[in-house]
Order: C-alpha cells, then sequence, then structure tokens
C-alpha cells in the first residue's frame, strides 16, 4: 500500500477505477443509464474538476500569493520555476473542464437556454424562472472566472515567470496583473459557489 500511495499518478489510476466501479454501480440502478445517470456522470465530472481548479485558485491566493514576499530571494525559484508551472498547468485545464462539464450538464438538463439567459427565455415568470435566474447567475459567475484564466492570468503568468522572453519590467507588470485576475476570481468564486450549491439543493 506504501507504494501505491507513494506513486502519485497510480494513486490517481487507482482511485479512477474504484470511482468508475461507483459509476458502473449506479448504472445498475433502476433509471439504468437512461438521461438522470448521464447527469449524474457530468455532475460527478463538473464537480470533480471545479474542486481542483477552485483548490488550486485559493491555494495560489490563500498561500503562495500571500507568502512570496517573505520567502528568501534565493528560495523563490524553487517556486517559480517548479511549483507555479505545475500548479498553473492543472489550474487552467481544471478550469477548461469544468466550465466544459457545466455546459453539458445543462444541456443534458434541457435547461441551457433557459439558465444563460437569467430565467428570460421565453418569457420571465418571477416565480418559475427564480432558480434558473439564480443559478444562471453563477453560471455566468463562472464563465467569467473561465474566461480570466485563459485570457489573462495565464498569459500574464508565462511573462512573469519567464516562460515568454521579457525584461523586468514586463514581468513585473505581468505578474501584477495576473495576481489582480486571479484575486478577482477569488472574489467571484464564493458567491459563485453559494449559487451552484444552493440552487441544487433548494431548487434540485
Amino acid at each position: 500500500m506504501a507504494g501505491l500511495l507513494s506513486n502519485f499518478r497510480n494513486t490517481m489510476i487507482v482511485s479512477f477505477i474504484l470511482a468508475i466501479i461507483m459509476v458502473v454501480a449506479y448504472a445498475a440502478g433502476p433509471q439504468g443509464t437512461g438521461p438522470a445517470f448521464w447527469q449524474g456522470v457530468f455532475r460527478w465530472l463538473h464537480v470533480f474538476f471545479g474542486i481542483l481548479w477552485i483548490g488550486l485558485l485559493y491555494y495560489f491566493n490563500f498561500v503562495q500569493i500571500r507568502k512570496m514576499p517573505e520567502i528568501p530571494a534565493e528560495l523563490k525559484p524553487a517556486v517559480s520555476k517548479y511549483i507555479a508551472p505545475e500548479a498553473l498547468f492543472w489550474f487552467r485545464w481544471a478550469a477548461l473542464a469544468t466550465w466544459v462539464m457545466g455546459v453539458i450538464l445543462l444541456v443534458s438538463r434541457g435547461y441551457f437556454m433557459e439558465v444563460v439567459t437569467l430565467g428570460m427565455f421565453g418569457g420571465f415568470d418571477a416565480t418559475g424562472d427564480q432558480s434558473a435566474t439564480l443559478l444562471g447567475v453563477g453560471v455566468w459567475l463562472a464563465t467569467i472566472m473561465f474566461f480570466n484564466v485563459w485570457v489573462f492570468i495565464w498569459p500574464n503568468q508565462k511573462i512573469a515567470l519567464g516562460l515568454v522572453e521579457a525584461d523586468a519590467d514586463a514581468k513585473a507588470k505581468a505578474g501584477r496583473l495576473a495576481m489582480l485576475f486571479s484575486r478577482t476570481n477569488t472574489l467571484l468564486s464564493v458567491p459563485m459557489l453559494v449559487t451552484m450549491t444552493m440552487s441544487q439543493t433548494i431548487f434540485g
């Protein structure tokens, strides 16, 4: 067991094998592999990638950005050359996967247009469309966050980390921009999570 757990790749392979066994167990239920089953699969993937994305966002903002000024200059390259690029790889692709799985989930539920129009698709009913409005706000907040990752955070981080050639001033400017957009995503993440969790709990 220690040999398995000491290897990250093997740990994740076994974890996903166990997860797939659980998915198959749900397929054996009364709903079979009908629409509800696939919505469950998409929701699982959406949540998994979302945890990876938001978890790394919080790592950057709760830990790395705050503590970097306290790290001795000679140790900072260890973070900027090894830890940050790896974290940003998982961060940006998890953001994409979360967003794609969320869209697939909305489409599979036949709820896409109602949600993205904040409940106004086909006319707004203040009572019947409340769930679409609230969830739609969360979807748009998440979409802005996804956009920020790929359009602002990652391109500026490439400059700040020296993955793209630039002078010291350009690196400093890019680092600050990446930080500000990362902090924006942190600000948006908490209300976004309210809509995602409470909408599912209250409206189903």
